[in-house]
């Protein structure tokens, strides 16, 4: 776990190598300590804190960041020595002052390039999301890995239509709820992309029980990140102050290397807006990716990918047996993504496949029969504004039915209106009525 968490300190012989002084063969695959510790080496008289405010004038690049200290070192003498020089298991130590301030307001990452974190403080100071490592039992997480395991057997790849085009999943999944009352519901009930999915399992019995320590254990981190990351330690606006209740969960497989899945927002319809997602890792490690969305002009019809360069990416590592917990900003601001790699190292269980558990609360006032129904008669999608304009951050009720094969849709649209707690305007006829409520359209 050490190697997840944090590198290595370098021996001297490798600092002393062409490749590392120069940091140009793998400087596209080290992280941010890894290039600050050569960077130390290098400058062994200069602070921490200098070394990487040079780092990020550079755009991260360690021959050009070394070649600027020298030239500092020439223009201004003999610089400050600093008291020590040892390796960093974490960011925050690096760009913290002795006092505690941030040493600068700028972002860590940078246009065209990808800042890989390990550390759990770091993942939670510069991502919308936290970690727990190890998270299960050992044998509770061998267990269950090997229950899905055998599930993914017959584990299929989404079909869906995207600009007229009918595209499939680059992984694997299947659905799962926890009684047989709900499956059936949701093959009869509930529409995503336009149509009703097919494969519904009921929960086993090592993935529910797994469930509980998921929910006990979100909802502390929900509660801690309120405390500690968020303006006055109060919730955000539209975010639901009770507790979290998975009751559903996609169960993703990704077989190899190859497997991915490319950047995007998870869907808020039966979850409401500012939704919390706990996310197990099973089996393979992958790299999770994220990146904040950078608003387009409206009529900017473009796919997003210049986007994500404008900015960066962070990658956060997903060892076996690690939960990640996506906060209530996640999805309306930030998109994520598991990137296809050239190598990967085989699990002794799993060998080449990753096994996600995606644990969601579907909320009571959210259920299909009384949220808007299009012209077609189906049960709109939630979505977020996410372009430039007045509207940026608003949420709106759209069809989706064009993403099923075959199928136009309609031009339904009604802007969605919640209170402070995210909750719908029809949340009181829902509690007081069990058939469709008046608010269908």
């Amino acid at each position: 776990m050490d190697a997840f968490i944090s590198k290595k300190r370098r021996r001297i012989s490798d600092v002393s190598s062409p490749s590392a002084r120069t940091g140009q063969q793998h400087d596209h695959e080290e992280t941010t300590e890894m290039k600050l510790a050569l960077l130390a080496s290098l400058h062994p008289d200069i602070t921490q804190d200098t070394l990487l405010e040079a780092l990020l004038s550079e755009d991260g690049q360690v021959d050009k960041a070394s070649d600027s200290l020298a030239d500092r070192a020439t223009s201004l003498g003999p610089p400050k020595r600093a008291k020590t020089v040892g390796h960093q298991s974490t960011l925050g130590n690096l760009i913290r002052a002795a006092g505690g301030e941030l040493l600068s307001s700028r972002p860590l990452t940078k246009k065209g390039k990808t800042l890989f974190l390990y550390s759990p403080k770091d993942i939670e100071t510069h991502t919308p999301c936290s970690i727990i490592h190890n998270f299960l039992p050992t044998h509770e997480a061998n267990a269950l890995l090997e229950e899905l395991l055998h599930e993914s057997k017959t584990f299929e790849k989404e079909t869906f239509q995207l600009f007229d085009r009918t595209v499939e999943s680059p992984h694997t999944m299947s659905f799962y709820v926890d009684s047989f009352k709900e499956v059936e519901e949701q093959k009869t009930t509930y529409v995503y992309n336009g149509s009703q999915i097919k494969d519904i399992r009921q929960t086993p019995s090592k993935m529910l029980s797994a469930s509980a320590k998921v929910r006990q254990a979100v909802n502390l981190e929900i509660q801690r990140r309120i405390a500690q990351f968020y303006p006055d330690g109060k919730k955000l606006r539209y975010q639901d102050p009770k507790e979290w209740k998975p009751n559903t969960a996609f169960v993703n497989c990704y077989d190899g290397p190859k497997e991915s899945v490319g950047y995007h927002s998870d869907q808020l319809t039966y979850l409401g807006p500012r939704a919390v997602i706990g996310s197990l890792s099973l089996g393979v490690a992958r790299e999770f990716r994220v990146r904040k969305i950078v608003p387009r002009d409206v009529n900017d019809e473009s796919e997003d990918a210049g986007a994500a360069d404008s900015q960066g990416q962070i990658s956060i590592h997903l060892p076996h047996n690690s939960l990640l917990v996506m906060h209530a900003e996640m999805q309306e601001t930030w998109k994520h993504s598991i990137a296809p790699t050239t190598a990967i190292d085989p699990h002794p269980i799993a060998g080449n496949k990753r096994i996600n558990v995606t644990y969601r609360y579907y909320k009571p006032n959210f259920h299909p029969k009384f949220t808007p129904k299009c012209h077609c008669k189906i049960p709109t999608v939630l979505r977020c504004v996410q372009k430039k304009s007045e509207n940026l951050g608003r949420y709106m009720w759209m069809c989706h039915a064009s993403y099923t094969p075959g199928q136009k849709g309609c031009t339904f649209f009604k802007w969605a209106e919640f209170d402070d707690d995210g909750e719908p305007p029809w949340k009181d006829i829902v509690e007081q009525s069990t058939g469709v409520s008046k608010w269908h359209v």
